[in-house]
Order: structure tokens, then sequence, then C-alpha cells
């Protein structure tokens, strides 16, 4: 048997030319991402417009790679919450080189971004943490995220002893943020986009950093054509 999976598809996305594309990379980014939430509302087919695929380096030179929730997007860049105790930000903690993509594979799309990361403000962190549902600051105390853990029973009794240390009054102010909670900001530095077309002749355009300034500064990026 070769190993092949599944059969081909011929991708059908309309692409984008240079004359439809910003100087600046945000504004189309945040374009394709409220397109892509829009189609979840009206179609159901692409669940978590947001998901965001972060693939960090670790100590010795080995890539690592996982899906988290991109929760900010302006002109500082994306940036997502975390367990900075866990294994992706004990890398970073060590190498802040990162990269990040959102894909939307039923629009033929897909957004990249390589640069450095940055922990976010403590202040915005705390706000975004008091925002989240009961069970999910709980879930925060609960979890060593990516440490072992004997079996599910041991982490649902973890999840039940926060539980009863901090109860639920339905205040923002009942569960304290834990104190390894935070987040990182992705501080890009070339960013493309990925539009599917037929014949597997795609459409990408990166927009290469030049200049000291955010994603929707047009003086800050040179913009150009790659090959498929």
């Amino acid at each position: 048997m070769s190993g092949t999976l599944g059969g081909r598809t011929d991708y059908t996305g309309e692409g984008i030319a240079e004359q439809d594309a910003p100087d600046a990379p945000l504004p189309l980014v945040r374009a394709w991402l409220e397109q892509a939430s829009a189609r979840q509302q009206d179609r159901g087919d692409v669940p978590e417009p947001s998901a965001l695929s972060v693939a960090t380096v670790d100590g010795d030179g080995m890539p690592d790679v996982r899906t988290v929730l991109m929760r900010f997007l302006d002109g500082t860049g994306p940036a997502f919450l975390t367990n900075t105790g866990s294994a992706k930000g004990l890398q970073l903690g060590q190498n802040d080189a990162v990269a990040a993509s959102l894909t939307w594979p039923s629009m033929f799309r897909a957004v990249r971004f390589r640069g450095r990361a940055a922990l976010l403000d403590r202040a915005l962190v705390t706000e975004y943490f008091r925002s989240r549902p009961y069970g999910s600051r709980i879930s925060a105390h609960a979890s060593e995220q990516s440490r072992p853990v004997a079996d599910r029973d041991s982490l649902e009794r973890a999840y039940a002893a926060c539980e009863r240390r901090w109860p639920d009054h339905g205040s923002a102010d009942d569960v304290p943020v834990p104190d390894g909670w935070g987040g990182y900001r992705i501080l890009a530095d070339r960013v493309e986009v990925w539009a599917g077309r037929r014949n597997r002749l795609h459409d990408r355009l990166v927009w290469d950093r030049v200049g000291q300034g955010g994603l929707d500064d047009p003086d800050c990026w040179r913009r150009s054509r790659i090959q498929p």
C-alpha cells in the first residue's frame, strides 16, 4: 500500500488579486476573519473561525505546534491566552521565535504570521480572565497545563477542589487570576495570505516588514507575490 490518503479536491476559491489587497495586512486579515465568522453563522462549516495554530521551538531545536483561540487582533498583532508554565509558555520563555496560522478550509483561505512573541500586559490578561465563564476560570486553576496526570478522575477531583475553594456567586471576582495565567502577542515580521484556486495555481501574497509600526501601517510593509 502506498499510504496515500483521500482523494484529490480541486480548490474553487475566489483567489485574491493585488488590486484587492491593502498595503498593510491587517485590514485583509480582519475582513477574512469577519467573513469566516459570518459563514459559520450562515452555513456552519467554519467551526472556531479564530482557531490559531501556534508553532514554537523547544530547547533541543525541535518544533512544536498546537491550536489555541486567537483572543485579540489589532495593529500590534494577534494574541492568545495560556498558562505561561505550559509547554508553549516555557518554550517561548527560552526562544521567543513563533509562527502561527489561521486556516479556513471550506473557504480555501489561510493566513500565516511569523515573528516574535511578547507577554501580554497583566491588566489586559486580568480583564479578559474576568470575562470568562466561571467553569473556564476554575479550570485555569485545576489544570497544570501540559504536565502529566494520573487519570481523568484526578483532574475532576482537582476541579471539584477548586470549586469548593472559589464557589460561584455570579461575580467576575469569584475566581482570582492564577499567577501563571497569561498570554502572548505575536509581533509579526512577515504575514502571508493564501487563497486556493483551481489546478493548484493558488494565490499567495506576502507582507514583509520594512519599518517599525503596526500591522495597519502601510509605511511599514512591502507586499509581494510568491509562487504556489
